[in-house]
């Protein structure tokens, strides 16, 4: 297992295209709202969107792709949505895991899965497993994720791990708990989206996010692809990364930098 170092403590490498891009996919519903059709509808349709954007990613090179498909709070919904979407999520699971698995993508589902059916819980088990081995982009999907939950258990892992760091707190470092973090095989977000015009990351990732650049666009999800990813990724060009640095350090060769 591949545990990258945390933003925070090293300065990670940077390019034109992100790593790694956190999506946060709003607007389902509204979209569905505004052409009258049902939300079940404008959810169908944002599977088309994770389609898209999946293949997007392929294409320009970005190696981690995490979605917030269902977060801890989604529960609060109305009772036959929520059980749409876990119909939804097994579905889609069954029938694109083959596909997933032959372009050599790496499906990982982060989030408390044991609140899950027993047979959602299978549907996931079988399409981790089959695609584990593989190489291409590695894509998170959060389901019934929170970012406070994601950093209690991996505060609580760590405990298990190491005892005596609970009767010496002191001692615990970035490097500690970085291990037990959901996202712990994948750099942390160069890139984080949000759709549906919504300015907030909602509990998502709350550690990850530490220095990764934001980008917000009133467009609903189901209307997502390669065209609004470039628009995103094109924003994205336009920021200087300091990672608590100067614009004038970020002119120095880089053979001449200093490491901090």
């Amino acid at each position: 297992m591949t545990v990258h170092p945390s933003s925070t403590i090293e300065i990670p490498e940077t390019g034109s295209i992100p790593q790694h891009v956190a999506i946060v996919m709003d607007g389902n519903g509204r979209w569905a709202k505004q052409r009258m059709l049902p939300r079940v509808a404008g959810h169908k349709r944002g599977v088309d969107a994770v389609r898209r954007t999946v293949q997007a990613c392929c294409e320009l090179g970005v190696k981690h792709l995490t979605l917030f498909a269902f977060s801890s709070e989604n529960w609060r919904r109305p009772a036959d949505e929520v059980s749409l979407l876990m119909r939804l999520f097994i579905r889609v699971l069954r029938r694109d895991v083959e596909s997933m698995h032959r372009e050599n993508i790496r499906l990982k589902i982060i989030g408390d899965v044991s609140a899950f059916e027993p047979e959602l819980q299978a549907a996931i088990h079988s399409a981790q497993a089959l695609t584990a081995s593989n190489t291409g982009l590695c894509l998170n999907v959060a389901a019934n994720y929170g970012g406070r939950w994601d950093i209690i258990q991996a505060t609580q892992k760590m405990l298990a791990s190491q005892p005596a760091l609970a009767k010496s707190p002191q001692l615990i470092q970035e490097s500690d708990l970085a291990p037990h973090l959901c996202l712990s095989e994948s750099p942390e977000p160069d890139l984080f989206i949000r759709t549906g015009g919504e300015q907030r990351v909602s509990n998502f990732l709350l550690w990850q996010l530490a220095y990764t650049e934001f980008y917000f666009t009133p467009k609903f999800w189901p209307d997502f692809g390669l065209d609004m990813l470039n628009e995103a990724i094109a924003s994205y060009n336009q920021r200087e990364r300091r990672f608590g640095r100067t614009s004038e350090q970020l002119s120095v060769p880089p053979e001449l930098r200093l490491s901090s």
